[in-house]
């Protein structure tokens, strides 16, 4: 076999990220030479899902001011325990998410995944129920359920007869609209002026919709500002993607995650994809410098020298803002976003309840401390906690946990995150359930809200995927962005109709 120096590449792929994985699969059945290289010792790049061990290891990575990467200011927090409390088990039983994302029905991942193949090798686990911490109550029932389906809202007990018609008024109103768009095939929203409002404001002006509902809308539209801050024009495309996609999997929710660490394992299908079709995978070794063909002299190729010492060329280099040698930054500013990871001694099973008749016991679900909670004020962003249970297999049975996210970063963000994830468990689970074990850090990327649309860099052969998305969702842009970037690479072979549609590369029957 030739050597990595040796041998004339067709593209070298930089990261192993959810966009990087994503375009090797897209690649894997080319038949071109494809390196695929990454500097870091696990797959999946800022969607990595770690154990005990190497969260450890990652800490001490992200605080190395020299390295290029989407982390900062990362920290663990272990309190003591005495003999007779629960306690951590072993590293390899936990497998925790660095971005854990919902990933709804309506996604344009879904069908990405199934025309592709590679869904088999996937195990999705359906996301429950919505809940928002009331502000207005403390103790054991200060979490309210939030209703998501008509359904729902008739059986609540808690909204009043006036607010619940009114809901109904509204949702009629988003379910007509999409009727509206599949039959026009427009793009996500019909034309409404009255979008340009904040969404609080919309609310009311337009359906007349009380102030007692504005925080479980705005928890489905998973908005990262204050309801006065967000805009209708963000917020009702998704309560729109929200209730469209319900069902569609199952009776009762619309949004999944996938187990065994989430995004990490749809960047591992992607690559072993790629593997199965003759690429070549290099692991601890990235992208130290790049020469562009009229600095080699060479006709149309990339020299690059990775960090294992190794030169290589290649026609095109493609990767993120993190794995390629850095340069002046896009349109988008970087945003910030306090992120943390809670290892919990409860398993949390009341917020796990079976959302309709015939549907799944949900693996996942979302609580949401709304602005002008304790602690927050009017104008603070919300605090999300998004709580896994043991069924993901990212905790052993009986513990669970928890994915902090508020769009503050540094101290403050972190400590508005503890305190949700203390009221969580003190609302939830009782005064005996702890904190066990907690990962926090800053992530870096796309600005939350950020209008622009997401565009790569194209430079002479270079490709830059841009800086990912802090939504909570999936965020279908990628899709475009890896089809584009596979648009570029094949040139004349590229038929946009056959882009991620494959044959089974062996044969299944139904039971399989």
């Amino acid at each position: 076999m030739e050597s990595l120096t040796e041998t004339q590449w067709d593209i070298t792929i930089s990261g192993t990220g959810i966009p990087q994985s994503l375009l090797a699969l897209a690649l894997s059945r080319s038949g071109k030479k494809v390196l695929h290289v990454d500097k870091n010792s696990v797959y999946g790049g800022p969607d990595a899902a770690l154990s005990l061990q190497e969260a450890e290891e990652w800490v001490s990575t992200v605080n190395q001011e020299t390295l290029h990467l989407p982390f900062e200011n990362a920290s663990i927090f272990a309190p003591t325990v005495s003999e007779s409390q629960p306690r951590l088990s072993s590293s390899r039983s936990y497998t925790l998410s660095l971005s854990p994302q919902l990933i709804y029905s309506r996604s344009q991942l879904v069908p990405t995944l199934v025309s592709s193949k590679v869904y088999r090798q996937l195990e999705f686990q359906a996301v429950g129920s919505w809940w928002v911490y009331n502000a207005a109550s403390d103790g054991a029932k200060s979490l309210y359920k939030v209703p998501s389906s008509r359904e729902d809202v008739f059986a609540d007990d808690i909204i009043s007869m006036k607010s619940k018609r009114t809901l109904m008024r509204f949702l009629r109103h988003l379910q007509n609209q999409l009727k509206q768009e599949a039959q026009e095939g427009k793009g996500s929203v019909v034309e409404d002026e009255d979008l340009a409002k904040p969404f609080s404001e919309y609310l009311t002006s337009k359906f007349q919709v009380p102030p007692e509902l504005y925080d479980p809308l705005s928890s489905l539209s998973l908005t990262q500002v204050a309801p006065q801050a967000t805009a209708a024009k963000y917020a009702v495309p998704r309560l729109q993607r929200h209730l469209a996609s319900i069902g569609m999997f199952g009776p009762g929710f619309g949004s999944v995650l996938v187990k065994w660490g989430g995004g990490s394992e749809i960047s591992q299908v992607g690559c072993r994809a790629l593997a199965v079709g003759g690429g070549v995978y290099v692991l601890n070794s990235g992208v130290e410098s790049l020469k562009h063909a009229e600095q080699t002299g060479e006709n149309s190729r990339i020299q690059l020298q990775l960090s294992s010492g190794e030169t290589v060329t290649t026609k095109y280099v493609v990767g993120s803002s993190w794995d390629l040698p850095a340069q002046a930054d896009g349109p988008c500013d970087y945003d910030r976003v306090s992120r943390s990871i809670s290892i919990v001694s409860s398993s949390l099973d009341g917020l796990f309840p079976v959302t309709a008749e015939g549907g799944p016991i949900p693996a996942g679900a979302v609580v949401v401390f709304p602005s002008g909670s304790p602690g927050l004020t009017d104008e603070s962003p919300p605090v999300y906690i998004s709580v896994h249970s043991s069924e993901t297999a990212e905790c052993p049975l009986g513990q669970s946990v928890l994915y902090g996210s508020v769009n503050i970063p540094g101290q403050q963000g972190q400590s508005l995150i503890a305190d949700a994830v203390d009221k969580l468990l003190k609302s939830s689970s009782g005064p005996d359930a702890q904190v066990l074990w907690s990962l926090r850090y800053t992530q870096l990327g796309r600005a939350v809200g950020c209008d622009t649309s997401p565009a790569n860099n194209v430079l002479g052969n270079v490709i830059r995927f841009p800086p990912p998305s802090l939504d909570l969702a999936f965020d279908d842009s990628i899709i475009d962005l890896v089809k584009d970037a596979w648009t570029i690479i094949m040139g004349d072979d590229a038929s946009p109709e056959h882009f991620m549609k494959f044959e089974d590369r062996e044969s299944y029957d139904d039971e399989e």
